[in-house]
């Protein structure tokens, strides 16, 4: 490219459509910290700046057609802010489903034994979470299976249907928003955790009504590798099925996070 070429290119930019880069940013920049797959830590920092970058260009000249934005710090601050907060709305919603399945793990790895190895191994002073990281792993995969990464994107860009690019958020909605999808974090956990504690506890009420009948059985030493393998068991068998819950769940989720946005 020569230079009469690059000052043409740039002189054909316009100051409006620089702030519209800039606001289109701002919006997207929540993704790629809450929103799953897309905050992933296994993706470079760098290279997640990069693709924000890609999309908010792809993005800017779709959304800032016919819209007049501000020239002025002032208003432009505000504006910058909103679409921080409209992101983080949208992000923070379709996160929710990843703590879902990280928490209905961390359930499991209570019940089950698993977070039992953090207490007596010396070397590891964390939870092992084992559980909790086979459902985020599962979950990620399914995800990217079924497309997941397409329908967030399709259903980010339509928030700027519902919430223009010079909209102004109203903070009531917004909050009510993230508390019904924050409240809703709990029932998904035990939706996927629920017939596998089930199970556990039935384990659990089974080896206390033996170790009555023979008191001079070990319980706990006998017990806990059962548990073990009762959890791997039937967290094994119901993985089928968390396809179709997260299948579901972005669906509604994203519907949910649209409405949210269209209220406010």
């Amino acid at each position: 490219m020569t230079t009469a070429q690059l000052h043409q290119l740039l002189s054909a930019v316009e100051g409006n459509d620089i702030v519209g880069f800039f606001l289109v940013l701002a919006r997207v920049a929540p993704l790629f910290t809450l929103a799953p797959l897309f905050s992933s830590r296994q993706i470079p920092s760098q290279v997640r700046g990069i693709i924000a970058i890609a999309i908010a260009i792809g993005l800017t000249g779709v959304v800032t057609h016919g819209e007049r934005l501000p020239d002025q710090a002032l208003p432009l601050i505000a504006l910058f802010v909103e679409q921080l907060l409209v992101g983080t709305a949208f992000a923070f919603a379709l996160g929710t489903m990843f703590a879902a399945l990280a928490a209905a793990g961390s359930f499991l790895d209570t019940v089950s034994g698993f977070a039992y190895g953090s207490l007596i191994n010396p070397l590891n002073g964390v939870n092992s979470a084992v559980i909790s990281q086979i459902y985020t792993f599962i979950g990620t995969m399914i995800f990217v299976a079924i497309g997941g990464d397409a329908w967030v994107l399709r259903g980010f860009a339509r928030t700027y249907t519902v919430m223009p690019i010079n909209g102004a958020p109203k903070l009531g909605p917004l909050a009510a928003g993230a508390t019904q999808v924050f409240d809703a974090l709990f029932v998904s956990a035990v939706e996927v955790a629920g017939p596998v504690m089930l199970a556990l506890i039935v384990t659990d009420i089974a080896f206390g009504l033996v170790s009555r009948v023979v008191p001079q059985l070990n319980v706990f030493a006998v017990g806990l590798p059962v548990k073990v393998a009762v959890a791997l068991l039937l967290v094994a068998a119901t993985l089928p099925f968390l396809g179709g819950w997260l299948t579901d769940q972005i669906s509604n989720t994203l519907g949910v996070a649209l409405r949210e946005l269209q209220v406010a």
